[in-house]
């Protein structure tokens, strides 16, 4: 079923929209100017209980699956806040499912209603500068000690660094050169963001300026021993358990922030007039923005494809790499048009769509760049050979 026909997904998309509806243009451009964390969009989402909504009911969570979550992350990236409204909440819709996988039940009690009341934010200290997407070459090492482990080393791209107090820290205890599988060695922890001990230096970057990126320099930071997640060694395959529905979310919010940009560009074109005529009328604006409707359209469609196959319990690696693919190149591509058929009013920040196009490339690179996504499909569904 198609989540427009659904009445509990389009209620959810109402409800995220309410809250959203709150922070005007007005709002989003202001933190695009001076950096600040959407403290009040945040706390706003909490008090809607919009946070927990992948997250168990005994834990003050709603229990509802990735479907749920890419409609409320598409209502969200729709709503003018783009990217930055979007970063500002959605690591706790797949950040803690390692911890809900493969956690404690003290583990979860400690930590996941936190997240949902939003008394928490999380760093996701994985990337680091010379390894990129090849996460097993990390070099980060926990040193077992008497009740825990001495870290230290370095992570790149930090999300929320400079306002988080939890991190989920991916590090190896046993080097790569001693392992028999260059994923082993490597472990998860979920620990205090201890600022005496990391030191965080803010990425000046293209967009999203209001959720921070950041190089983090961890020296002898101790992890005490109720801080490891599951077992030692297998933090590599507890972290591969988020990355589908990540993918999902991404391509969602892409796919909202498309929408939200192409629908400026007709309301636009429906009232600028040039030698005495709407642009609109113009089938070089018409043409364009019709075509990115239609690829929007058809990335949406993808998302809500793999998102039911992972609520189902199936494999759906090939169509979580896809629904992320296209629906960031339809919201980037959508954002490009909205800027060019503003002309030059497009590259004025008072109309917005800079901003989003500006935020709509992060999602062509990151969580994983569209070339890797292309080596997956072609390696695990076309069955050729492996490129890399």
């Amino acid at each position: 079923m198609l989540f427009e026909q659904d009445e509990n997904k389009v209620a959810i998309r109402e409800g995220v929209k309410a809250v959203c509806n709150q922070f005007p243009d007005a709002y989003w451009r202001a933190r695009d100017e001076d950096g600040k964390f959407p403290e009040e969009f945040h706390r706003a989402m909490a008090e809607g209980g919009w946070l927990g909504m992948t997250l168990p009911e005994e834990f003050g969570g709603s229990n509802l699956g990735v479907a749920e979550a890419a409609m409320m992350m598409h209502a969200v990236g729709n709503s003018g806040g783009g990217m930055a409204a979007a970063s500002t909440i959605q690591i706790n819709l797949f950040g803690p499912h390692p911890i809900l996988l493969f956690g404690t039940d003290d583990q979860k009690k400690r930590w996941i209603p936190d997240l949902v009341a939003g008394k928490q934010k999380v760093a996701f200290g994985v990337t680091e500068p010379n390894s990129g997407l090849d996460t097993s070459s990390i070099t980060t090492f926990a040193e077992k000690v008497d009740g825990g482990y001495r870290v230290s080393g370095n992570k790149i791209w930090t999300t929320t660094g400079q306002v988080a107090t939890k991190i989920m820290l991916l590090c190896r205890t046993v080097k790569r050169e001693d392992c028999a599988k260059r994923s082993d060695g490597i472990t998860l922890f979920y620990t205090d963001f201890d600022r005496s001990k990391l030191e965080v230096k803010r990425i000046p970057k293209m967009g999203r300026k209001a959720v921070d990126s950041n190089m983090v320099f961890i020296d002898d930071l101790f992890v005490p021993d109720e801080d490891l997640i599951g077992e030692e060694g297998k933090g590599f395959r507890y972290i591969l358990t988020a990355m589908n529905a990540e993918r999902v979310i991404i391509g969602s919010v892409a796919v909202g922030l498309g929408m939200d940009a192409l629908q400026r560009a007709a309301n636009y074109a429906k009232e600028r007039k040039v030698f005495g005529r709407l642009i609109g009328m113009n089938q070089g604006i018409q043409h364009p923005l019709a075509e990115n409707w239609m690829k929007l359209e058809a990335a949406w469609l993808m998302c809500q494809k793999a998102a039911m196959l992972y609520d189902e319990g199936k494999n759906c690696g090939a169509e979580a790499n896809a629904a992320k693919f296209l629906g960031a190149q339809a919201g980037y591509e959508a954002a490009e048009r909205a800027v060019l058929t503003h002309g030059g009013m497009g590259y004025a920040k008072e109309y917005n769509v800079e901003r989003l196009f500006r935020e709509s490339m992060i999602m062509r690179i990151a969580p994983v760049t569209e070339q890797m996504i292309m080596c997956f499909i072609g390696e695990h569904v076309l069955g050729m050979p492996k490129s890399y």
